[in-house]
């Protein structure tokens, strides 16, 4: 018998047990589709993270206020050191190996905007701030240098602050809002950042730091300052250069621990990647149990229907079939069972996805490698679970069994 006809027969075998065949799929359906989908959702948190790293371009550091030392013991969090627009300056003044710092000076805000009022984070910052951090404009511009040194009263809106008022970005841009009793034009709306690290800037508005210093807030001090270290210089060196000039401005004596704090941002990426990854992990080995189970309902069934197909096997090697012949049939039954389910599970592991993106909102990505797994993985779980039922149905000797089974039909009425 050759190859083509043993895979008929094989379908036909499958086709002619249909329900019992698909709910033997259904186990590896289940498994290929949990797997397909919790790849997609940690690969697209993956990516989602690896282009914020790239957005950074050039090392970024974040500094922020550390706590006051006295008599060897902290003093209380209210008496914390502050950050403030002279170190800023003393930073783009002194600093050797720094090619860009931004300020931001924060505090929470009433606003109004016709007749909605929202509490809000305001954040005072430079015209730099935008390449820095790797933020791209939705609507409109960001203000520029012109509008810093004039107090000029612009704001820019974060993402989601135009879905909080129910108005759209593009309508937005010209108009006027109030913010502590003091109208700003708004002059652009920033695109998504999320909040990978820190609290998400899509619900702050930005205005110039000079106009939230003098008109607004109405301090210098800083909540952070975030400095870019210049191309082809370490972020080990730039961390050193910072604590030079801070330590000079800050007066503090050699051998004192610095009142303040350099962090490199990569570093709070690198942790949520490597959370994303165990996580993703994690999900992946709970799907992965499915597709053991369904592996295993493989080789349950195959092995039910070599004792149902005894009769056939017989009838097949009366007529010459080999050993190999009947190996080859039930191996091919129980590859066409992991093929076929896992097809439909990748079909519904990618509308699974689809819904997590859309539904959901998460970010998700099919890669090629995912479905390769997949399949291999059906393959494979067809192939091992069903060597087992296979050897046993070439190794049957139905005419042995036939000749059994009329004996003891023969002599059972006599027992009784």
């Amino acid at each position: 018998m050759s190859i083509f006809e043993t895979v008929r027969v094989a379908i036909e075998s499958i086709l002619s047990n249909l329900l019992r065949s698909s709910l033997t799929m259904l186990g590896i359906i289940i498994g290929v589709a949990a797997v397909i989908t919790m790849v997609a959702l940690g690969s697209g948190a993956q990516r989602a993270i690896d282009e914020q790293i790239d957005s950074l371009g050039a090392r970024l550091l974040s500094i922020f206020p550390g706590q006051s030392f006295g008599r060897g013991s902290r003093v209380a969090s209210a008496n914390r050191v502050s950050l403030t627009v002279d170190d800023y300056e003393a930073l783009v003044r002194d600093a050797k190996h720094l090619s860009n710092v931004v300020p931001e000076v924060s505090a929470s805000r009433q606003i109004k905007f016709g007749n909605k009022n929202l509490n809000l984070s305001i954040i005072g910052t430079t015209p730099n701030y935008m390449t820095v951090n790797g933020r791209k404009l939705l609507q409109g511009a960001m203000f520029s240098e012109a509008d810093l040194a004039a107090r000029r009263r612009v704001a820019i809106l974060g993402y989601s602050v135009p879905d909080n008022l129910e108005i759209s970005a593009a309508s937005l841009v010209g108009s006027t809002i109030t913010i502590s009793r003091i109208s700003f034009e708004i002059v652009g709306v920033f695109d998504e950042v999320g909040s990978s690290w820190g609290p998400s800037m899509d619900d702050a508005i930005f205005i110039p730091l000079t106009t939230a210093q003098l008109r607004v807030l109405g301090t210098d001090r800083l909540r952070s300052l975030s400095a870019q270290v210049s191309e082809g210089t370490s972020a080990e060196i730039g961390m050193v250069d910072i604590e030079r000039v801070l330590r000079r401005e800050h007066k503090i004596r050699p051998g004192a621990d610095n009142d303040f704090m350099i962090m490199d941002r990569r570093q709070f990426l690198d942790m949520a990647q490597a959370s994303t990854d165990i996580f993703a992990y994690l999900l992946a080995s709970i799907a992965g149990v499915s597709l053991l189970v369904g592996g295993i309902g493989i080789m349950n069934i195959m092995l039910v229907s070599v004792t149902e197909r005894t009769r056939e096997i017989g009838v097949r090697k009366a007529l010459g079939a080999t050993r190999w012949n009947i190996l080859t049939q039930f191996v091919i039954e129980a590859l066409t069972i992991g093929i076929l389910g896992g097809l439909i599970g990748i079909g519904l592991g990618a509308i699974g996805a689809w819904m997590l993106a859309n539904v959901a909102g998460w970010n998700v990505y099919i890669s090629t490698d995912a479905i390769f797994l997949a399949v291999l993985f059906s393959v494979g779980i067809g192939l091992f679970f069903g060597i087992w039922p296979a050897r046993r149905a070439a190794q049957l000797d139905p005419l042995m069994r036939s000749d059994m089974t009329r004996l003891f039909d023969s002599v059972a009425p006599e027992t009784y």
